[in-house]
């Protein structure tokens, strides 16, 4: 008896490590009883046809019925016909962009021909991985695959045979049982279950009633945490927002082609996310880009919020989420207020308190962080050096740092607050953060912004100031501007001020009393294609009893 409760102990799951469990299920996933469990209850077609309501590219779909295949930057070139299931990807990013099938809806824009060349694909795909894959039948490509080929299923209805039909319908309530049970990413976790319940939404019979009933009680549990109460996504990426929107989009309208009401949880959350996405939607129609997002398309933008049922007008703050929007005189201004995503998000979260995300006269400028391939970002972009923000050495707030973890480099670091305090009055809006990221070193940080509406010019001013026992020589910080993608910058001759112009127009100059005033290149993905950007750095010495004080100021140039 002892040993027997030895032996029980052992095998507990809560006492085996994280990623050694996280192993454990993932192998037990790709045994043959597990699989023989994916294939009932057996299916019979679909109920309704679920729609994907993000605006496809039809350019997209013509470069890939040619053979070229685009994601994240980096590009393979096969020509017509092409297969590129059979050949090594350039790198593991661009293999989870093509394996996730994203690019259907692009195919599909093309008509036919785009139609018939996805089903070649999807035919091939099977051929291949449709036995299993720990890549391909795992994570972020088994998550959006399911979703992308689930609303791919009208336009190739026309095109397959009954055996290929009930094959492809078979497939998917394969994946999506798969999927449903996935032991993937914490920070997914409603993704997942709202996937997986529009397919259990699109089946018909027994097959989808009990894969729809146990996604949507995943989702129900899960949306609170994914979904703050102001409506920013828990990760904080306001691009994750927007995704997960059309998610719940797309869920709720293939349940009311079923006649079945949305649960309440997910109304509220489409009601909540269309409200995040406002706060974060700038003059130029794209979404201010922090944690590591990308801006995503106007169009993009558009079409999550043709249903929406709000006022329209931008909310100016996010208290949950910890953004702050300032506007007036041609500015406009996003402010991360807060602190990294909570232990569920840190796969993917950035440490970059205080990041501005600014646009002039109806055209992007600033970054709030460097804008990468769907929050896939480089280790060393994901501190402050990636973040329109203040640095300081080569040390990240709350001595953070990234540490091994099954699903990629999880951002760690000890707990420290931040705070906003605003005011506003006809004339101005005025912002100040502050935060104690770097007390270990003897610096608190504050920003603050002070927004001139009638003079149409935003005022800044970065502080460090020194707390406690001095603990360190002279310290270097920078405070770092990232410029958007086609923004051209030339810095003075004093090296006192830089001229900032966005696709012509009028030039808008940055002033300060930094010590120092220079251009450093950065790469930027945007759309899926890579391209050059710059990061406009002021920087200086913090003393260790003084601290560091650097003033700037954004406005028009009269020159």
């Amino acid at each position: 008896m002892a040993e027997a409760r030895v032996l029980a102990w052992l095998v507990r799951p809560q006492d085996l490590a994280p990623a050694l469990l996280l192993r454990v299920r993932r192998e037990w996933r790709a045994t043959p009883i597990h699989r023989l469990s994916l294939a009932s209850p057996k299916t019979s077609g679909l109920a309704v046809r679920p729609r994907d309501f993000r605006p496809a590219d039809r350019a997209a779909g013509e470069r890939l019925l040619a053979g070229q295949y685009r994601f994240g930057g980096e590009t393979m070139d096969l020509g017509p016909g092409g297969d590129p299931w059979r050949r090594a990807s350039p790198s593991r990013r661009f293999a989870e962009a093509l394996h996730d099938f994203g690019w259907a809806g692009d195919l599909l824009a093309t008509g036919e021909p785009g139609a018939r060349e996805l089903l070649r694909l999807w035919l091939d795909w099977r051929a291949v991985f449709g036995g299993g894959n720990e890549f391909a039948w795992s994570g972020r490509a088994l998550e959006r695959r399911v979703f992308n080929l689930a609303t791919a299923a009208e336009p190739l209805a026309p095109l397959v045979s009954d055996a290929e039909g009930a094959s492809f319908v078979a497939d998917l309530a394969r994946q999506a049982r798969h999927l449903v049970g996935e032991p993937g990413d914490p920070g997914r976790a409603a993704e997942r279950a709202a996937v997986a319940a529009l397919v259990g939404a699109s089946l018909a019979g027994p097959a989808g009633e009990a894969l729809r009933k146990r996604a949507l009680g995943q989702l129900e549990q899960g949306l609170p945490q994914s979904v703050l109460r102001d409506g920013v996504h828990g990760s904080r990426s306001p691009e994750r927002g927007l995704e997960l929107l059309f998610d719940l989009l797309s869920l709720d309208d293939a349940l009311s082609q079923g006649g079945a009401p949305s649960p309440v949880e997910v109304s509220r959350a489409i009601d909540r996310l269309s409200a995040g996405v406002r706060l974060f939607t700038l003059a130029d129609g794209r979404l201010a880009a922090f944690q590591g997002g990308e801006p995503a398309a106007a169009a993009r933008v558009v079409a999550a919020l043709a249903l929406d049922r709000g006022d329209g007008a931008p909310p100016t703050s996010a208290t949950y989420g910890g953004y702050h929007r300032l506007e007036g005189g041609g500015v406009q201004l996003v402010a991360d207020g807060g602190v990294q995503a909570a232990a569920a998000w840190a796969s993917t979260a950035c440490a970059q308190p205080g990041a501005v995300s600014i646009a002039v006269d109806g055209k992007r400028l600033f970054a709030g962080s460097a804008w990468s391939a769907g929050g896939d970002v480089s280790a060393d972009l994901r501190g402050p050096a990636g973040g329109s923000c203040l640095a300081l050495g080569d040390s990240w707030p709350g001595r953070g740092a990234l540490a091994r973890s099954p699903f990629g480099p999880r951002l760690s670091a000890t707990p420290f607050e931040a705070t906003a305090m605003r005011n506003e009055s006809d004339e101005a809006v005025w912002l100040e953060i502050a935060h104690g990221g770097w007390r270990s070193l003897g610096f608190d940080v504050q920003r603050r912004l002070y927004l001139d509406l009638a003079a149409g010019e935003l005022r800044g001013e970065d502080m460090l100031i020194a707390v406690g026992r001095p603990r360190h020589a002279r310290l270097d910080f920078a405070i770092r501007f990232q410029l958007a993608p086609g923004v051209a910058a030339q810095i003075a001759n004093d090296a006192k001020s830089a001229l900032l112009r966005s696709g012509g127009g009028v030039g808008w100059r940055l002033r300060s009393d930094a010590a120092d005033t220079r251009l450093e290149p950065v790469a930027a993905v945007d759309g899926g294609e890579a391209r050059a950007a710059q990061v406009l750095v002021l920087s200086g010495l913090a003393s260790p009893a003084d601290g560091a004080r650097v003033r700037w100021k954004l406005s028009r140039d009269e020159g």
